[in-house]
């Protein structure tokens, strides 16, 4: 056995992360960790890089008891991890990012023409080739994360830990990925996948530790198992099967007509149209990158349009600001929680009243037991775990701000709602529940714009699915029609509709 934890217990005051978790990884294995927002997943994995000290518990690599006292240790001793959001420097090279900590030259001299050779030579290695000349800032996500996975390989990792990798890809970069991790098993490497993702982890995955409330409820082999019951013991119940009813739009509460953005003299968005009813969910989909992020900012008042009308029942909002367009009927889940959606420093109380502050005061003065009754029933609800409503948001694990943000701009109650990502980085049973509100929402007749990379979200939640490519729409597909064959053809160009 190449590596193994045992009983590794973590404890933050009177909160149990990790209970008496048994762990192990063989040599060339991919072993997913999967769990709910909060089952103690990455608690696990940062005491294994040594980011964490057990309270309790061992840890044996290749045999011998270690105990990391933190990341560079761990590094020495063949662990890598890539972690959710990644650490790089956007004003570096590729291979400069890469090499960083390990630079290749003489005393204080960096040979840049060696790092260049040396990161192209690993890129080739390991099937996943890169510019090494090229700035990191101008890198797709996709090849951001492939950046991340050759740094821990020039390192000398064996163990490659992976937190969340798809969160934040698109379809297309998470088959690559897929792919990634298959060639480095195939080469020997190790590797564990922390996902919320059932689907992934039943295509990569030799084994499959499931947590729940931070203790092991199932160690199994992804050959003899399937989604049903590793949802199960995540969970420890039987998720509902969903029957949404027949969409019954009425009046136009978001038009859009003929909306352009540019950028560098060029459409980022060309002449968009579109309407979005009372009671339904307009889905769009597309590659990241293709229009999606202007046409949001655009709609919510954060960028402003050069040409076209955007109208919010009867307000015209083009040229509004992102208060006035939220008093004229908005609430947005953005599509990115940590740059639009929250304040890190913030508390998760004070990031709750964000967009509610007007009905929490009188006189100027903060209602504060009526903003944490608010505040803690939306942490039951949605099954936030938080150890507290005075903890800074950036303490709080992605999927668990995820869902603070969701429950704050769901309980606005308004005619329209932007749901962006809404389930990025969630687990399957937050996920269900989340669907769950927003198909309220479309009953009590709210419009939503739902705007998802994960083209299985939009098919089972949009009532018309729009597809955008290089700014424009280029087809519309209902939503019982919808077909990923199709709409995949339509999201890379392909046969256009009208």
């Amino acid at each position: 056995m190449l590596l193994q934890m045992e009983r590794i217990t973590k404890k933050y005051g009177n909160f149990t992360a990790n209970r008496d978790i048994d762990f192990s990884l063989q040599p060339g294995e991919v072993h997913a960790v999967v769990g709910e927002n909060g089952a103690g997943k990455t608690t696990l994995m940062r005491i294994l890089y040594g980011m964490e000290k057990p309270a309790s518990g061992t840890i044996r690599l290749r045999g011998q008891e270690v105990v990391f006292h933190n990341p560079l240790e761990a590094i020495r001793g063949g662990i890598g991890m890539v972690h959710q959001h990644f650490m790089l420097f956007p004003s570096f090279t590729v291979a400069e990012n890469i090499v960083a900590g390990g630079e290749p030259g003489r005393g204080p001299w960096f040979n840049r023409k060696q790092a260049v050779s040396q990161v192209k030579q690993l890129g080739e290695k390991y099937g996943m080739p890169v510019n090494p000349e090229q700035r990191t800032a101008d890198c797709s996500v996709g090849m951001q994360q492939r950046i991340e996975i050759l740094k821990v390989l020039y390192q000398g990792a064996e163990i490659i830990i992976l937190d969340e990798p798809t969160a934040v890809l698109t379809p297309l970069e998470v088959k690559e990925l897929l792919k990634a991790i298959q060639r480095l098993a195939s080469q020997g490497k190790s590797i564990i996948l922390i996902t919320h993702k059932l689907h992934e982890v039943m295509e990569v995955a030799d084994r499959i530790t499931v947590l729940r409330n931070g203790q092991v409820t199932g160690v199994l082999n992804a050959a003899d198992t399937n989604i049903e019951e590793v949802s199960r013991l995540m969970v420890g119940r039987e998720l509902a099967e969903r029957v949404k009813s027949k969409p019954r739009p009425g009046e136009v509460v978001l038009d859009v007509k003929d909306l352009t953005v540019l950028g560098d003299g060029k459409p980022l968005l060309d002449k968009v149209s579109f309407q979005v009813r009372a009671g339904e969910i307009v889905g769009i989909a597309g590659v990241s990158g293709n229009g999606q992020s202007e046409l949001l900012q655009a709609l919510s008042g954060l960028r402003r349009a050069d040409s076209g009308q955007i109208r919010l029942l009867e307000a015209d909002v083009r040229q509004a600001s992102p208060g006035e367009v939220r008093q004229a009927g908005l609430a947005h889940i953005p599509e990115d929680r940590y740059m639009w959606g929250a304040a890190r420093e913030a508390s998760v109380v004070e990031n709750a009243m964000m967009g509610h502050q007007d009905r929490l005061h009188k006189s100027g003065w903060l209602h504060r037991q009526k903003i944490s009754a608010m505040v803690r029933d939306w942490v039951e609800r949605f099954s936030i775990k938080t150890s507290s409503l005075d903890e800074k948001a950036q303490n709080l694990s992605g999927g668990n701000l995820q869902k603070l943000i969701v429950a704050r701009e769901l309980a606005q109650n308004t005619p329209f709602l932007i749901a962006a990502e809404p389930t990025r980085g969630v687990d399957i049973g937050a996920m269900e529940f989340i669907h769950d509100q927003l198909l309220r929402k479309r009953e009590d007749r709210g419009a939503i714009l739902l705007v998802s990379s994960e083209l299985s979200e939009i098919m089972t939640l949009a009532d018309r699915i729009l597809v955008m490519f290089e700014g424009r729409i280029v087809g519309e597909v209902s939503g019982e029609e919808a077909g990923e064959e199709r709409i995949g053809l339509l999201m890379a160009g392909g046969e256009r509709t009208s």
